[in-house]
């Protein structure tokens, strides 16, 4: 049927007649309609929001005309073509509406991870001063010992050999803080007065072996002497440029031509292809020895290698380490080395050889432990640069030194209470941290240290002490060496490991009662000798459960068996 064109909204009627009514529909409902062509295929470019802005426009409410598909710009309404040009995308830009403005999926009730736990007031203004690797500038309570550290060091800027040091105190009684205090300063000084003068730290539970720590200072002087070689090198480029330019130019300098500066140069380039850093494994260990004295004789220097945890290197390794370095400055020509051992055990020296302890114990240092009114003033110097102001509750300091005190003044603990104290009070999102926080941390750090000691115990102790725990929940009291040793033969044959005599067993259940794992307390019984009551000191399930982490043990698919025995035997 022929189209015939609507007198009415300018439709046409016909084969898109169907269209036309949903059209007319829709604009009879007040509903814009997306079809704008009309008889010729154009759309009007009246918009809505002129026809809404214009005096004589009436909404179909107020019994005006309908709005027809002529009257909407669908252009204006849902913004430029994709296809369409660059201009005139820039058209329909809002000026006013920037990158920064822009708010992807900004959904106000949904919240990320972390937003819940950034919501809270920090607590801490600097966490670190609270951690043991902090140097701090003052040390309250150790003026003398670091002022006899340094009447001994002083010796180093006037270019002699600074007698050895050895430094002894339990742990968290200041030495390491105040041994790196003094270098620091000693280092400082040195460059002041321009002293070549040097300090290297070596960690000795970490680096616990002749090798190792023969390769890691051989290592970490020839890093130095690349660095002064290759600033050497960059001196020298520059004198050779200014007397190719200026023949007078070297009249003040130690080189009395250019053909001398490029023979020192040539030295200097042969120096640097030899210093070749040490393995960490794989060279012999004279090899290392001679890598390492020929890398501190380099150039003329007083060398001071401190070495904490130095009972550490002993027990592994032996006094070879000690006596080489104590011997080396005999077979020095330019520099002079000497040594400050710091460490926890006061007998340790008993073991080394004669020549070692008398020429490495010339000068000897005693940290006393820090009693309850030390530790409240090294805690509230830590304190005001650690918590912003109103922080801390009059009552956490005081509790913090107290607790500390009662294990033999360790003031790393001390630091330890208060920093976590205050993580503890931070996640609860309090506003002060209190005496609760302080007697929670008291809780978790105790149950932390049982455990990081339990984990790192060698596994021959680790049977010992499964051996104990077996006993005692088996309702054993009182339990003996003997019956310890027992459990601990089924065990070792249970997972294939070696079986130690008796009195081997003795010893690490005493190394066991020296770090607070268990109590054992020699009684007489008599006639019949003397023999240890041995009795947990730790909570036993988590202590278990740390053990059974290891690999060999974790093997064990029933321990009754071996519990029973002991009553068999």
């Amino acid at each position: 049927m022929d189209e015939e064109e609507n007198p009415r909204d300018g439709t046409r009627e016909g084969a898109g007649n169907s269209t036309s009514d949903d059209t007319a529909a829709d604009a009879d409902s007040g509903v814009p309609s997306t079809d704008t062509s009309d008889g010729d295929g154009s759309a009007d470019g009246a918009s809505v929001a002129d026809d809404v802005s214009s005096e004589d426009s009436v909404s179909p409410e107020d019994g005006g005309d309908d709005v027809s598909p002529e009257d909407i710009d669908i252009q204006a309404s849902i913004g430029p073509d994709a296809d369409a040009p660059d201009e005139d995308l820039d058209q329909h830009k809002d000026p006013d509406v920037g990158l920064d403005k822009v708010v992807l999926n900004d959904d106000e009730g949904s919240k990320g991870l972390f937003d819940d736990l950034l919501a809270g007031e920090p607590i801490f203004e600097n966490k670190e001063v609270l951690r043991p690797s902090y140097t701090p500038h003052e040390l309250p309570h150790r003026t003398d010992q670091i002022n006899q550290m340094a009447t001994i060091l002083v010796s180093a800027l006037r270019g002699e050999t600074p007698s050895n040091i050895l430094i002894y105190g339990k742990t968290g009684t200041g030495k390491t803080a105040s041994a790196k205090f003094v270098s620091q300063e000693l280092e400082s000084t040195s460059q002041k007065y321009d002293v070549p003068c040097e300090v290297e730290y070596i960690n000795c539970e970490v680096t616990d072996t002749q090798y190792r720590v023969l390769a890691q200072l051989a290592n970490k002087f020839i890093e130095k002497n690349v660095e002064r070689i290759e600033a050497e090198q960059e001196r020298l480029d520059e004198m050779r440029t200014r007397a190719t330019e200026d023949p007078n130019a070297l009249e003040d300098t130690p080189y009395d031509s250019i053909a001398e500066l490029d023979e020192r140069a040539a030295e200097l380039d042969d120096d640097a292809d030899e210093m070749e850093t040490v393995p960490m494994t794989g060279w012999p260990t004279d090899r290392v020895y001679t890598t390492f004295f020929d890398a501190v004789d380099y150039k003329e220097r007083v060398v001071v290698i401190m070495l904490d945890e130095i009972d550490k290197l002993v027990e592994k390794s032996g006094d070879d380490t000690l006596y080489n370095l104590s011997r080396m400055n005999s077979e020095l020509d330019n520099s002079r080395i000497s040594i400050m051992g710091i460490s926890n055990d006061l007998k340790f020296t008993d073991f080394l050889d004669p020549r070692v302890k008398s020429s490495l114990g010339e000068e000897e240092i005693v940290f006393p432990p820090y009693d309850a009114n030390q530790l409240r003033d090294i805690l509230q110097h830590r304190a005001d640069v650690a918590f912003k102001p109103g922080a801390l509750t009059d009552d956490v300091i005081p509790l913090c030194a107290a607790f500390a005190a009662q294990e033999h003044g360790d003031a790393r603990r001390a630091l330890d209470l208060l920093r976590t104290a205050g993580e503890l009070a931070e996640r609860g999102q309090a506003d002060t941290v209190e005496e609760a926080h302080v007697r929670q941390a008291q809780d978790k750090i105790e149950l932390d240290r049982v455990v990081e000691v339990v984990r790192t115990l060698p596994t021959q102790s680790k049977i010992v002490l499964f051996a104990i725990i077996l006993l005692e929940k088996n309702g054993v009291r009182n339990i003996n060496t003997g019956e310890v040793f027992n459990i601990y033969k089924r065990l070792c044959e249970e997972i294939d490991a070696d079986v130690l005599t008796q009195r081997r067993v003795t010893d690490l259940i005493s190394e066991l009662d020296m770090l607070g794992i268990v109590n054992a307390v020699v009684v007489s019984k008599g006639r019949y000798g003397r023999t240890k009551e041995i009795s947990l000191s730790v909570p036993i399930d988590e202590t278990e459960a740390v053990l059974l982490t290891d690999s060999r043990l974790g093997d064990i698919e029933s321990a009754q068996p071996f519990v029973q025995a002991r009553f068999d035997n």
